[in-house]
């Protein structure tokens, strides 16, 4: 099999040290010196190295008893760091702006908030009504296309420990066939996983409706979802495909923003 050389970094060490730390960042626990080296094909001794001065400086902890490395204090206080900076935020308004620009409907960011999604950026279009959907406002993420869209992209064990019995759903408007217990809620996600993206009606206020696609970092986690509401009156059904690929080519770039670039 053909395989694509990697260039020659002038400054090995650094990119060494960072791949660990990325290779660390995408996984769910602590990983063993060796495995680290015959994953990014470095030699033992340099691995060893480079995680020696990694430890020393908080980036990595050695967790003596498993003989396996983890990310340290000072790694969660970049993520930290990166947190107050509102990222997410700062990379994603303009790129809502110019949707909004484009289609003329309003469109949103949201996170997931425990079984919530909170709304960080809203751009309104000119002349189109008012939403609920403001920053700061927090709505139950099954009820939203934002919310939605980001559950699908969750393992489904996730998603069910979010909803463990019917207490865990609620609905704010009188709609057909509500979504209001696990099964409903799952066989829903797996229609979203297919389309590719996800879609409401009337679930958060009456006459409105929204489309929307997760973003996600480079380990495929779902981050953050991009979202376009609008009057159903004005936006006939047949028209949301389109505009939902739309919504999924902002939320594609967003996600590569926040990555820094493409996978190489």
């Amino acid at each position: 099999m053909t395989t694509t050389a990697r260039t020659p970094s002038k400054v090995p060490a650094a990119e060494n040290t960072l791949r660990i730390l990325k290779l660390l960042s995408s996984k769910r626990g602590p990983l063993a010196a060796s495995t680290i080296a015959t994953t990014l094909d470095l030699p033992r001794s340099s691995v060893y190295h480079l995680l020696g001065v990694m430890e020393q400086s908080g980036f990595v902890m050695h967790l003596h008893e498993e003989q396996r490395y983890g990310l340290g204090v000072a790694a969660f206080e970049l993520s930290s760091a990166y947190s107050r900076q509102e990222p997410l935020s700062r990379l994603g308004r303009p790129l809502l702006a110019s949707l909004v620009d484009k289609i003329g409907e309003s469109a949103h960011l949201a996170v997931l908030h425990g079984r919530d999604v909170l709304y960080i950026v809203e751009e309104r279009a000119k002349h189109r009504p008012s939403l609920v959907t403001d920053v700061g406002v927090r709505l139950p993420s099954h009820l939203t296309a934002s919310g939605r869209a980001i559950l699908a992209a969750l393992p489904k064990s996730q998603v069910r420990a979010l909803y463990p019995n019917a207490a865990a759903f609620s609905s704010r408007t009188e709609v057909p066939d509500p979504i209001g217990k696990y099964s409903t809620l799952s066989a829903h996600l797996d229609q979203v996983r297919l389309r590719g993206y996800s879609t409401e009606s009337g679930e958060v206020t009456d006459g409105f409706a929204s489309v929307a696609a997760a973003v996600t970092d480079h380990t495929g986690w779902p981050v953050a979802a991009v979202a376009v509401t609008f009057l159903e009156e004005k936006v006939p059904a047949a028209q949301w495909p389109a505009l939902a690929e739309r919504v999924s080519r902002v939320a594609a770039e967003l996600s590569t923003r926040i990555y820094g670039r493409n996978e190489r």
